[in-house]
């Protein structure tokens, strides 16, 4: 029996409706992100405990047993998880909305009496699936678990094409028949595609790919909605949906490829990622006391900050750094590339984190001008984003990217752990340049040297 009348509902679902859209705008921009959270987190309970009191739900306790075992598994999980494994939390979490709504939809199959409810149903169970499998190959390439090179075997493209026919196929029977084997068919079809699907990427194209899985993800979720008459699955799907498939293609743009080049590029021949081979041409190498003295003299300085600022946890030195900087009066601004890391905004909370001031945060446009006037480009663990082979070298996989024009500058300084080439696998001919210097070793330690020569001077 409903604790509450129907328009009472419609009112809660709306208020979670707003809710959403109002964190999707706050999430936006730095600046507003936590708020945004908080937002869309209210939003959401709102929506499950209406669930609990307008709806006649079956078996109370198993669902709240697996509220609560959820809850203890994902609080320490998500307060534990480090800011370089952020974007494979994305991932699994987009997986898990996706597998979701492909079960919900399998297990309804048998309440469908209508067309639209039949194509509601088949095309969750495939698009949920196909972003489940998908999301768990990104997740496993970012992690490291399997190679992040493009996978490729031959033929492959012909068995997407077979795999493909199937779905369509499954999903007609489905709509006609609501035939329950041919349903969990074309789920297993929908499993074996997203693998299939993201394989073959590689490279800094996989945050992408988790992107466009994310878009894949929130289309389901608004279709598993009408499988259940469920207004507040369907607003929150389609903004999933929206925002996700906006985001990849900004992404896209920013990497200067299409979202097709990028998924189905390697089935071509083509690959998304470099050679991972080192290099042994000769390169300037300095010590922290060298770096210091250009720092110490400079009067201006743009800071670059990478994958590889995150993985030494190197950003409050990296602030110290700069307040020290300043308060010789030299200017420090950071230039953020809409990729750097592993996924859009990433080097911004990274930051942020360390109370980075918004206002010294520069974005790609903002700041390429900028370069030309700077006495230093301090590149702390980025890699592919101002490699130069994306404006000089057809054929590589980053070529057509828009990247920080670091070169411009002065003075160019690397902090790097190693020769080894960025998340793309390839090599970047800056490193080889005259007025570039090398200081080998991890971040944190390295900045940490650099901030006590500069206090120094």
């Amino acid at each position: 029996m409903s604790l509450i009348t129907p328009e009472v509902e419609a009112l809660l679902y709306l208020f979670a409706a707003v809710a959403f859209i109002l964190a999707l705008k706050g999430l936006s921009s730095p600046k507003s992100a936590r708020r945004g959270n908080i937002i869309g987190a209210v939003g959401a309970l709102v929506g499950v405990i209406t669930v609990f009191v307008a709806e006649e739900l079956k078996n109370i306790g198993w669902i709240l047993l697996v509220i609560g075992i959820g809850t203890i598994i994902s609080i320490p999980a998500s307060r534990m998880v480090k800011m370089t494994q952020m974007p494979q939390l994305v991932a699994l979490f987009n997986g898990v909305g996706g597998g979701a709504a492909g079960i919900v939809a399998l297990l309804e199959l048998f309440a469908a009496d209508t067309f639209g409810f039949l194509l509601a149903v088949a095309f969750t169970i495939f698009v949920g699936s196909v972003s489940f499998s998908g999301s768990v190959i990104t997740f496993l390439k970012l992690q490291e678990i399997m190679t992040t090179r493009p996978v490729l075997f031959k033929g492959q493209q012909y068995v997407m094409g077979l795999l493909t026919i199937a779905a369509v196929t499954g999903a007609v029977v489905v709509i006609m028949d609501s035939n329950f084997l041919v349903a969990s068919l074309l789920m297993a079809v929908g499993l074996v595609m997203g693998v299939l699907l993201v394989l073959p990427v590689g490279g800094a194209d996989v945050p992408i790919v988790i992107s466009l899985l994310n878009a894949l993800t929130g289309l389901a979720v608004a279709a598993s909605g009408l499988v259940l008459d469920n207004t507040l699955l369907l607003v929150a799907g389609t903004l999933v949906g929206a925002s996700g498939t906006i985001l990849t293609r900004a992404m896209a743009s920013a990497m200067g490829r299409s979202v097709n080049n990028i998924i189905f590029g390697a089935f071509k021949g083509g690959s998304t990622a470099g050679s991972t081979e080192v290099s042994d041409r000769p390169v300037k190498s300095g010590s922290a006391e060298d770096v210091a003295i250009l720092l110490g003299y400079a009067q201006r300085v743009i800071v670059v900050p990478g994958y590889g600022l995150a993985v030494a946890q190197a950003q409050h030195t990296m602030y110290e750094l700069a307040k020290a900087l300043e308060e010789k009066g030299i200017e420090v601004v950071f230039g953020i590339h809409p990729v750097a890391g592993r996924m859009p905004g990433h080097m911004n909370v990274l930051l942020a984190e360390a109370n980075v001031p918004y206002e010294v945060l520069q974005e790609m446009d903002e700041v390429n001008p900028q370069f030309k006037t700077a006495d230093v480009c301090l590149v702390v663990g980025a890699n592919d984003v101002v490699n130069p082979a994306a404006k000089t070298t057809p054929g590589s996989p980053i070529y057509g990217m828009p990247i920080l024009n670091a070169g411009d500058a002065q003075q160019v300084v690397f902090l790097k752990r190693s020769m080894r080439p960025g998340f793309a696998g390839i090599e970047n001919e800056l490193l080889y340049e005259p007025n570039t210097t090398l200081l080998f070793g991890d971040a944190k330690d390295t900045l940490t040297k650099v901030l006590g020569a500069v206090k120094a001077l």
